[in-house]
């Protein structure tokens, strides 16, 4: 498995905001936002381009443009529709799938209530949105779905890992790549990430 660390300095700088227990509501979402949108640049990177003609206006040009990719953002509900709008800004043709999974409280182990996909997501990259990795349950689980829908090109996109959601994913889905701002020290008896930020989504939607 490719885990790739982003440590731009404007992504840390967010992060540690994200981090910080002050940040109310407003601002931890607009920079989870934030983040996702540096994230996608990154994760982005390896598209393949074209060169096309086109007529600016002072002369022809050749030019390039992106070539023909089909791209589906996943968020994991309900957190991962905090980053959507953000990769939505650079890349607002990407069709938006949804896959509902909570993690049970007592077992750790992730949960389906929800999973809509585009019919054509097999010919799509597809780029799955969880801002946190921890146990790796949802993530892990979220990957399946999407290969058993025929799914070919996977990404993930995560805020934050712990050691153990990465080395599931390395263990169960190794041709997944992983995108993250940090791997942080590891979980403590409630499965939360330490340091971490909390609970993603209880933070980007006020709600406990």
């Amino acid at each position: 498995m490719s885990l790739v660390l982003l440590t731009h300095p404007l992504i840390q700088h967010k992060l540690t905001i994200l981090r910080d227990i002050e940040t109310g509501v407003k601002i931890f979402r607009e920079v989870v936002s934030e983040i996702a949108t540096l994230m996608c640049y990154e994760a982005m990177r390896g598209l393949p381009l074209e060169e096309i003609e086109i007529m600016t206006p002072v002369a022809r040009a050749t030019s390039k443009t992106i070539s023909g990719k089909k791209l589906a953002l996943v968020p994991i509900l309900r957190a991962g529709l905090g980053m959507v709008d953000g990769i939505l800004s650079l890349v607002p043709s990407a069709k938006v799938a949804h896959i509902g999974l909570y993690r049970d409280p007592e077992t750790l182990q992730p949960v389906e209530y929800y999973c809509k996909l585009p019919p054509d997501i097999m010919v799509r990259d597809c780029f799955i949105l969880d801002p946190m990795l921890a146990t790796g349950g949802t993530a892990a689980a979220a990957s399946l779905y999407l290969k058993e829908a025929g799914a070919r090109s996977i990404k993930l996109l995560s805020i934050l890992c712990a050691p153990p959601g990465v080395e599931k994913m390395e263990r169960e889905h190794p041709d997944v790549e992983v995108f993250t701002c940090a791997v942080d020290a590891h979980l403590n008896d409630h499965g939360y990430i330490v340091p971490g930020l909390g609970d993603a989504g209880d933070r980007i939607f006020g709600t406990k």
